[in-house]
């Protein structure tokens, strides 16, 4: 039996939820009204359930994220959200919070969120004998790493493949709480990591105004092949607060990737929901926003640059070097066209990010809404692509299910049955005076019974059986096409399959017995649920202890500024930058730690610089 493997694309609400499943995705991922790791983007359950409506005909899957830190004083909300999604067919929860396994709620199936930091096999199959039958692992993981946890879990395994990237391992970060009051485990985050900082080396300053936390985006497209047979099945991409144009294309691009695995390994693979995928255009990553393009670490640091410590901002596609730019004309060097209208960007002597609009664009010749100087060699990126956007804009994608009709007479009429690719059939009886045709009926019929416009059907194949010389008249023919398509329909609701909660085995044991606040512990059903599996110490989160954050790790980090600037300590290079590190952005001022021994880097709250 073929893996089943999966699109999860992200949803910021039902309608990007929808577009996203019409152009691909096998499942998306939604924020609850509330408890959803993006604050602002939560849906009400009405919206969500029109997701799973939709979502269930194409057997594709809608997960609805609840996967904040809750308050002792939240669970019994929390509780009854989670009966509301269930109630509305939602396939699974992702949380992070362990507390939810000690409600009463339904046998709804469980996902581990990304903050439950998984790194290890044996946090993975810990989280499966908890019950979970999903795991995403941390982005941060290497593909060796990667195959070693699919190989010792039985659990589904989930990769992020596409999208921004938080610097703090698994996006466990707690400096927008203490510094902002903006909790990140409450999906409240300030994005600290992508402000510019000042770089002190003691009390010497070597750096100026650069965003050394922030991460390039994130992109495996070329790696989807490799993930699958390291066994991941689920590949994610990253982005609730995206817009719908970002989704349908990046969705699109990665629906196209899996498809040429699937069509590669037809015995090996397969996708895990139906329908026929037609999109009228052809995706570009580059397109949407990105900030420059980073496999992380997944094949082992290379290249070694993966921030974009220059900006923050999308820097879209590479156009070419200027060649000459005169008056309120800049001509480049490039076989890409460039549309009126376009945003396009560039650096600036100090490495400033620097943009305008073209007001008219004519054989690479651009004229700027506003004048505009680019110095002779200036690399030229276009963020904003008006007529890829423009397009994105309108309808681009169908979805549909391959469909056979058969029709046959009976004594007082005719029967007509339809069956769908996936096996789901439904047959209705006419009744009706039998009179023979004076033409032939093959050409009519065929138009009329494939008139399947807004509905998810597309007829593939008609058999009429012994009803070829019959009259039907194309009033009755319309009838049935609708009364099948809308029976099928129903029937495919009726009758989806629930994959369910799995057992929680109380005799396994957590794989570490002291828990940090770092742990995210922040009401009284998640001690009971570390204590019950064997752990003996537990420190409250940050945000429901009073503990002192003066000295507290705020972020730690596979990532490492040495690294980044070609001066790790293991290297020939390591006296280019000492070892007493201070970032520095406004008040926000971090001191560094680099553990060499474990290859990370640890950022903690510190006094401004001497």
């Amino acid at each position: 039996m073929p893996t089943q493997l999966e699109l999860l694309s992200p949803a910021k609400n039902a309608d990007i939820a929808i577009e996203a499943i019409k152009h691909g995705a096998d499942a998306v991922y939604i924020g609850a009204p509330k408890f959803g790791a993006r604050a602002t983007a939560g849906n009400e359950i009405a919206d969500i359930a029109k997701v799973v409506e939709f979502a269930h005909i194409y057997n594709a899957k809608v997960y609805a994220t609840v996967n904040t830190i809750i308050y002792d004083s939240e669970l019994k909300e929390a509780e009854h959200l989670i009966k509301e999604l269930y109630r509305i067919g939602t396939d699974a929860l992702i949380v992070q919070d362990m507390g939810i396994l000690r409600l009463d709620i339904p046998p709804i199936a469980l996902h581990a969120s990304t903050q439950c930091d998984t790194r290890t096999a044996d946090k993975a199959i810990f989280l499966e004998k908890s019950g979970f039958s999903q795991i995403v692992l941390a982005r941060e993981l290497t593909i060796n790493e990667i195959a070693n946890i699919c190989a010792k879990t039985n659990a589904a395994i989930e990769c992020f493949v596409h999208g921004a990237l938080c610097v703090s391992y698994s996006g466990r970060c707690h400096a927008s709480h203490v510094f902002k009051g903006r909790s990140a485990n409450r999906g409240e985050c300030s994005q600290i990591c992508r402000l510019p900082y000042n770089v002190y080396d003691g009390n010497k300053l070597i750096l100026q105004n650069k965003h050394l936390l922030s991460l390039q985006d994130l992109n495996q497209s070329d790696y989807i092949e490799d993930l699958a047979n390291a066994g991941v099945s689920s590949f994610k991409i990253e982005g609730r607060m995206k817009d719908m144009c970002y989704v349908k294309n990046i969705t699109a691009y990665y629906n196209n990737k899996l498809n040429e695995l699937c069509r590669k390994q037809p015995d090996k693979y397969q996708r895990a929901s139906n329908g026929k995928v037609d999109i009228t255009f052809t995706p570009v990553p580059e397109k949407s926003f990105n900030r420059g393009f980073t496999h992380f670490f997944l094949d082992n640091r290379q290249p070694a640059h993966i921030a974009s410590i220059n900006t923050p901002k999308s820097i879209g596609e590479k156009i070419g070097p200027a060649i000459q730019s005169a008056g309120n004309s800049i001509t480049v060097d490039s076989n890409i066209e460039i549309h009126n209208g376009d945003g396009l960007i560039f650096f600036n002597e100090n490495k400033e990010l620097t943009g305008f609009r073209a007001n008219k664009a004519c054989n690479n010749t651009i004229t700027p809404f506003e004048k505009a100087y680019i110095p002779k060699g200036s690399i030229l990126y276009r963020n904003f692509d008006k007529q890829f956007n423009d397009m994105l804009t309108k309808e681009t994608a169908e979805r549909k299910l391959r469909v056979s009709i058969k029709m046959s007479c009976t004594p007082l009429g005719i029967l007509s049955e339809m069956t769908d690719e996936t096996g789901s059939s439904v047959a209705i009886h006419t009744l009706m005076e039998k009179m023979p045709a004076n033409t032939n009926q093959a050409e009519s019929r065929q138009r009329t019974l494939g008139k399947m416009g807004g509905t998810p059907f597309l007829l593939d194949e008609l058999d009429s059986g012994n009803t070829p010389d019959l009259f039907i008249p194309a009033s009755v023919l319309t009838n049935i096409r609708r009364t099948l398509a809308d029976k099928l329909t129903e029937t495919k609701r009726i009758n989806y399959k629930f994959k369910y909660r799995g057992k929680e085995y109380k005799t396994a044991k957590y794989p570490e017995q002291h828990l940090s606040f770092a742990d995210n512990v922040s009401n009284r059903l998640a001690k009971q649920f570390y204590t019950e599996h064997g752990v003996t110490h537990i420190d409250s989160a940050m945000e429901t202890s009073a503990q002192t954050e003066d000295n507290s790790i705020l972020m730690t980090t596979r990532y490492c500024i040495r690294r980044e600037l070609n001066c790790c300590l293991k290297s020939k290079n390591k006296d280019k930058l000492g070892k007493n590190i201070t970032l520095k952005s406004g008040n926000i001022i971090m001191s560094v730690e680099f553990d060499c021994k474990n290859c990370q880097m640890l950022l903690r709250k510190s006094a401004d610089v001497n």
